[in-house]
C-alpha cells in the first residue's frame, strides 16, 4: 500500500501535515509559557531610595578648648548601656585613648551590668548616687584622664538635643552643670528634655532623617567663627 494514502496531494506537495502542525502549535505554545514565566518571575526592580544623612550624636569640645565642667555631650538613642556604649567608645577609642571605665548615676539608667564588652577590650561600670549628676557620664581613659559628658535623653526632639549638645561642648565652658543645661532649655524653649516617645516627625529625625547638627550654634547668624566643636553622627 502506497505510504501516502489518505493525505491531501496538495497539501504533501506545499510541505504540511497534521502531525507537523501540532509539532509547530505546541512549539508554540512553549515560546508563550517562556515568555510568561519570564515576565512573572523578573520583575522590574524598583529604584533605590537615598539613604537619609546620620543625625549627629556626639559633640566633643577640640582639645584647645578649655574643659570647664563638661567635655561634650552624647545623645544615645536608648538606656540600654550594654547595646549604646559600643558605638561611643568606637568614636572615643582612637580619640581619648583607650575607655576602660565608665560611671554614672542611677536614677535614668534601669540597667547597669559591671562590664560591657567594646572592640577589642571590655569597659567596667560603676554607678554612684550622690556624686555623679543624673545627666552626666564620666568616662575614663587608661592613660590619659578623666572626661564627662552631658547624656542628651534618649526621648528629647531632634531640635532640642541639638542646642544641648552644642551649649555642653561651647569652648569658654559650659559653667552650667549637665542638669542646669537641661533644665535652662526646660525653662528657655518650653520643652521638656525627658525619656517620652517620639512623635512621627521626631521619630523620622531621631532615626537618621535629619542632617548632622550644624558646628556652629543653632540659630547663630553672620560669618561662622572657628570650629570649637566636633560633630559626630553615629
Amino acid at each position: 500500500m502506497d505510504s501516502t494514502e489518505g493525505i491531501p496531494h496538495t497539501g504533501f506537495h506545499a510541505g504540511s501535515s497534521p502531525a507537523k502542525d501540532e509539532t509547530r502549535a505546541a512549539a508554540e505554545a512553549a515560546r508563550r509559557r517562556v515568555r510568561i514565566m519570564s515576565a512573572t518571575l523578573l520583575p522590574t526592580l524598583p529604584h533605590a531610595e537615598p539613604v537619609a544623612a546620620p543625625a549627629a550624636r556626639l559633640a566633643l569640645k577640640t582639645a584647645s578648648t578649655s574643659r570647664g565642667l563638661l567635655d561634650g555631650a552624647w545623645w544615645p538613642r536608648s538606656r540600654d548601656l550594654l547595646s549604646e556604649l559600643p558605638a561611643l567608645t568606637d568614636v572615643l577609642d582612637p580619640l581619648w585613648g583607650r575607655i576602660t571605665r565608665i560611671a554614672v548615676n542611677p536614677e535614668h539608667w534601669p540597667v547597669i551590668p559591671r562590664k560591657i564588652p567594646v572592640s577589642g577590650h571590655i569597659v567596667k561600670v560603676g554607678w554612684f548616687t550622690p556624686e555623679i549628676d543624673p545627666h552626666k557620664l564620666l568616662l575614663l581613659s587608661y592613660g590619659t584622664g578623666r572626661f564627662d559628658l552631658l547624656v542628651v535623653p534618649p526621648g528629647t526632639g531632634a531640635e532640642s538635643a541639638a542646642r544641648l549638645m552644642a551649649a555642653a561642648s561651647e569652648d569658654d565652658g559650659p559653667p552650667l552643670t549637665a542638669s542646669a543645661l537641661i533644665a535652662a532649655e526646660d525653662a528657655r524653649h518650653g520643652v521638656s528634655a525627658t525619656d517620652r516617645p517620639l512623635d512621627a516627625e521626631e521619630a523620622w529625625e531621631y532615626e537618621g532623617g535629619a542632617s548632622a547638627v550644624s558646628a556652629t550654634v543653632p540659630g547663630q547668624t553672620g560669618t561662622p567663627g572657628p570650629v570649637s566643636r566636633l560633630i559626630i553622627g553615629m
